[in-house]
């Protein structure tokens, strides 16, 4: 086997298939298409969940609820991991708590709530906090940051407009 043997045959971008090109193209004629039927037509298409005139599954299963994509999603956290992921003294903030998996997946706020004990002096910095937990965190000797709320799409267009004027 020689070196050039690996990628041999391998391009980064491919071809487009020319159809319509004569019969020693093998994609003449038909094109690939069949012979006849609704699918060989020019500007044919079907919705993705088409099921061959069957009732397709989409509006088979019932809708239940509501899924509003407007609304702020908010990561919850307890008082007890914070004990036992943080050290004394140390920054509590979205990046470390990434860094130690607390925080996981999508969100857009974070919510400090007051479930456990908190024996050491910590400066949390999160978007809301419970009574409780402020509470806790000022008892142990530490210190609470209130981060900025995300702002909604309609008030920043809003303050653009108004900085426009100005």
């Amino acid at each position: 086997m020689n070196l050039d043997d690996v990628n041999r045959g391998i391009q980064k971008y491919r071809r487009r298939k020319r159809l319509g090109r004569g019969i020693g193209s093998g994609h003449g004629k038909t094109c690939g298409k069949g012979h006849k039927g609704q699918r060989s037509r020019a500007g044919y298409s079907r919705k993705p969940v088409f099921q061959g005139g069957a009732m397709p599954l989409v509006r088979r299963v019932p809708k239940r609820g509501f899924n509003n994509k407007f609304a702020i999603r908010v990561q919850i956290l307890n008082l007890a991991a914070l004990e036992t992921s943080f050290q004394d003294g140390e920054d509590v903030n979205l990046e470390s708590l990434l860094t130690k998996s607390l925080a996981k997946g999508r969100f857009d706020e974070l919510k400090i709530l007051g479930n456990g004990q908190l024996s050491k002096k910590l400066r949390v910095s999160a978007h809301q906090f419970s009574k409780s937990a402020a509470e806790k965190i000022k008892k142990a000797g530490g210190e609470v940051v209130i981060l900025p709320a995300k702002t909604p799409v309609e008030a920043k267009k809003r303050q653009a407009k108004a900085l426009t004027k100005k």
